[in-house]
């Protein structure tokens, strides 16, 4: 373990290496022998990874549809993108400006190509790709695997995708979330694997986001086929919608890794149907689990506190560690629950979370994350911003109502 680890942190990050490093510890490494406690689920060992190289950490960034649905056009997309950088969430690895539905007119072209929609994308989607690379940001776009996409409003990709794929690559798109409606009833086994072979064919390197809302268990089947699946139905910007994704994703926690991640949805930070206290939560398990961080809200007026949520660094490092594995719920008594996770370099993190009406003690036992009980480690608070030095056998915070804590452990 310490061996692996010190390849994932040394200087020599190289793709390939990580890859390899990935690869012998997710086939070779019984999960029990990982982390005890924090892996009691069987590891579920991936055929493969994506073949696009991509996606070794979450993905982050922007996507339109949670505060904008159908409202876009191409004047907000490149504020969007500005603000990305002025706000400094680029810098901190906000990297996709994603547009979700009704960017494309209804019908395709006489060659049955994709046409943007001339009333909000006149320049076209090439010329936004090519705005928004000048910011240093990527460009993501969104189909569906079926005859149209879910608004009704443009073409969806079935059949199309050899011709959809070379479009995109053509445009200068990064990213494609690929969504599930109008499908004809096929099965998401036989749609989804024919895009993610046109994106491998398209000549571009794109990063490939399943959308079938886990109808088919894709954590069972699409590490093969793309970097990210939905594992759940659309979040709507409440409490109950947030805690339910995150119970319905934890669930398959074990086939995560570097290469191809279980999407709960996207964050709603900022979008004004949570309290600050559950929208930290929200962002905290999200975090933990290796979730994509795709902001949600409109960041060319978001307040101070939503960007303090979202520009949290240390928290940001917690979804991006190296090693990858998806941190889960490991002790729960009645709406207090502890939720966990194995770090590169030996250290664990943590998430005291109150999911009760009103404050209470919450503790996590080294017993429950697989430490020694004699183990010592300082306790860095990723929101006080503060450390607790040699901490033994457990930690207790008193937590508000629909509130968390959030700790990185580092034994010493």
């Amino acid at each position: 373990m310490a061996g692996i680890i010190t390849i994932h942190s040394s200087k020599y990050g190289l793709l390939h290496l990580l890859l390899i490093v990935a690869l012998i510890w997710f086939s070779g490494t019984p999960a029990s022998a990982r982390h005890p406690k924090l892996n009691h689920h069987h590891h579920h060992v991936p055929k493969k990874f994506s073949e696009n190289g991509l996606g070794l950490t979450p993905q982050m960034g922007w996507n339109s549809w949670n505060h904008f649905q159908c409202n876009i056009e191409e004047k907000l997309i490149r504020e969007t993108a500005d603000a990305m950088v002025s706000t400094g969430l680029s810098a901190l690895g906000y990297e996709y400006i994603n547009l979700d539905d009704c960017w494309a007119e209804l019908n395709r072209d006489s060659q049955g190509n994709f046409v943007a929609k001339a009333s909000t994308f006149p320049s076209g989607i090439k010329a936004l790709a090519d705005y928004v690379h000048g910011k240093g940001l990527k460009l993501g776009i969104y189909s569906s695997a079926g005859t149209q996409t879910c608004s009704n409003q443009m073409p969806g990709s079935l059949g199309y995708e050899e011709q959809d794929a070379k479009t995109f690559a053509s445009w200068g798109i990064d990213y494609l979330k690929y969504d599930n409606c109008n499908n004809n009833n096929i099965s998401p086994k036989e749609r989804y694997p024919v895009m993610g072979k046109a994106l491998l064919n398209s000549g571009r390197s794109i990063f490939y986001s399943l959308c079938e809302w886990g109808q088919e268990d894709p954590a069972t089947w699409a590490k093969s086929v793309g970097n990210s699946w939905r594992t759940t139905g659309d979040i709507v910007d409440n409490w109950d919608s947030m805690t339910s994704r995150a119970d319905i994703n934890d669930q398959w926690a074990s086939y995560a890794g570097p290469g191809g991640w279980n999407d709960p949805d996207m964050l709603e930070v900022g979008n004004g149907g949570m309290t600050t206290e559950e929208y930290r939560s929200h962002f905290s398990i999200w975090a933990l689990v290796k979730a994509p961080l795709i902001i949600g809200c409109d960041i060319r007026s978001m307040d101070k506190t939503t960007l303090a949520l979202l520009s949290n660094k240390e928290v940001i490092a917690v979804n991006q560690d190296k090693l990858g594995i998806q941190g889960k719920k490991i002790k729960k008594d009645g709406d207090l629950e502890v939720w966990g996770g194995a770090l590169s370099e030996n250290r664990v993190a943590l998430v005291l979370w109150n999911r009760g009406s009103s404050q209470a003690t919450i503790t996590a036992y080294w017993s429950d994350l697989g430490l020694n009980s004699t183990t010592v480690a300082d306790a860095r608070d990723l929101w006080a911003h503060s450390t607790q030095a040699s901490v033994q056998g457990q930690i207790s915070a008193t937590v508000a109502s629909h509130d968390c804590k959030m700790y990185v452990l580092s034994p010493k």
